[in-house]
């Protein structure tokens, strides 16, 4: 009988191979078409395949093409710093990934969506110098975009309620698993909110010494937002998220009208904190690193880009594949 040790270490080795490869193909095609001398403007993921299509069942297979956009960059770019790439890249990206989230991309896609407008400033310029003078790289920008990313979701908390803001806390640390009430005690007061008014208004449990989260499908099957005198924008976004699992979009929908009509723009504010719980799942997974780098977490096959009318391919020989057209 194999060693079940062994056979861990092998996927881990596996995984952490082909990570390194598709984070390499997707960097690489993004350098190649710097050094072209194309500006990216943009990058669109765009639903194009059939999650019943062949190809997807029973595998991992990507559900998005990704489109680039791109523009010839003029001859006489200038150079700047990396101080100055930062200083724009903070001034300029949170105006971009709000005109995103307005066009309700869906959060699983924001993270690429947020390489063009991050990418644009990049590769406006001939060259962006590090410190010691050298030119800096597409991974280190895209790692600089990543972190740009991630602070403009952590500042969207400042709209939400402070019951949400608990949760959100608790929710990063505890899922919707039990807690000590000493712990969620010591949170509500840092939050400005209390237990005994969390659990009036739906959104936990607390008994026995410990707290919890409410999970979706303990949820009041017939909840109405308009006789609801307490509703945080947690304990909406759950029920729009169950609403959507088992009703489909018109279940929702339905729900998000009756919700902006009772209580103004709540739906808007559901739609950050869905965003936000995807950044903090996405950083749960453990794939933060190659998060922006590459397409998915698997590896790019028969990936095509077109500079100047010609077409150039690159392929890989391992059995975790995916289809990346551009």
């Amino acid at each position: 009988m194999p060693s079940s040790k062994a056979d861990l270490n092998e996927d881990d080795e596996e995984e952490s191979s082909l990570a390194t490869i598709a984070s390499t193909g997707w960097e690489t095609m993004l350098e190649g078409l710097v050094k072209a001398g194309f500006t990216i403007t943009g990058t669109l993921p765009i639903r194009t395949e059939r999650s019943a299509r062949t190809r997807s069942l029973g595998s991992n297979a990507l559900a998005s093409s990704i489109v680039l956009v791109c523009r010839p960059r003029p001859d006489n770019a200038p150079s700047t710093t990396r101080r100055r790439f930062v200083d724009e890249l903070k001034s300029e990206l949170p105006d971009a990934l709000k005109k995103l989230q307005q066009g309700n991309i869906a959060p699983v896609d924001l993270a690429q969506a947020s390489i063009g407008p991050g990418m644009a400033i990049f590769s406006r310029y001939a060259k962006v110098l590090e410190s010691d003078g050298s030119p800096m790289r597409v991974r280190t920008a895209l790692q600089l975009i990543n972190q740009t990313l991630d602070e403009f979701l952590a500042e969207q908390e400042g709209e939400f309620d402070t019951d949400t803001r608990w949760a959100l806390a608790w929710f990063e640390q505890y899922q919707f698993n039990e807690g000590q009430f000493g712990d969620a005690e010591t949170l509500s007061k840092a939050k400005n909110t209390s237990i005994k008014g969390m659990a009036e208004a739906g959104i936990l449990t607390a008994k026995a010494g410990k707290v919890q989260l409410v999970p979706r499908d303990a949820l009041p099957t017939n909840w109405n937002p308009a006789k609801d005198n307490r509703i945080p924008v947690w304990e909406a976004t759950q029920h729009l998220i169950r609403a959507l699992d088992q009703n489909g979009e018109t279940g929702a929908a339905h729900l998000l009208a009756l919700l902006n009509t009772t209580s103004g723009n709540l739906g808007e504010v559901a739609r950050d904190l869905a965003y936000r719980l995807y950044s903090i799942c996405d950083a749960k997974v453990g794939h933060r690193s190659d998060r922006l780098q590459q397409p998915g977490h698997l590896l790019v096959r028969n990936c095509q880009i077109s500079i100047r009318g010609e077409t150039h391919s690159t392929r890989t020989r391992q059995l975790r594949v995916l289809d990346f057209e551009v």
